[in-house]
């Protein structure tokens, strides 16, 4: 194995986490987390611990086979936590991990301002479909 002068070990070592990079694990990561479902339940949870039919039904339009891939995902991750209790039917509770609140932190903020910020984002889309319209 060959030796790494100092500088190569820093500059190894500053390219090592670049989300810019499509093979890095923090671009990984990011498109994980930039998924729509992912933020949603993300933001769900951030209250408080939620059953799997509490979650189905705050999320509107979610297939139950995206929920469960989306909810084995967060876990895998370490950002939501599963706990099953034996009972008939079995309950399923999902609650956000100490990592994954301080996710719900950033994910929160960026709901609030799309909620804060949509109408003024259907105008701008108004106004580009407009010049596109007079452009042609």
């Amino acid at each position: 194995m060959a030796t790494m002068t100092a500088a190569q070990r820093r500059e190894e070592a500053r390219t090592e986490y670049d989300a810019f990079l499509k093979g890095c694990p923090t671009n990984q990561l990011l498109d994980r987390l930039s998924d729509k479902w992912v933020s949603l339940v993300v933001s769900a949870l951030a209250p408080g611990p939620l059953r799997y039919s509490d979650l189905a039904r705050r999320l509107a339009g979610v297939s139950p086979k995206m929920l469960t891939q989306t909810l084995r995902a967060l876990e895998r991750d370490g950002i939501l936590t599963r706990t099953v209790t034996p009972s008939v039917p079995v309950r399923v509770d999902y609650e956000l991990t100490e990592l994954g609140r301080s996710l719900s932190l950033l994910l929160l903020a960026v709901k609030d301002w799309a909620e804060t910020h949509i109408e003024e984002v259907w105008e701008a889309r108004e106004q580009y479909d407009a010049g596109d319209a007079a452009a042609s």
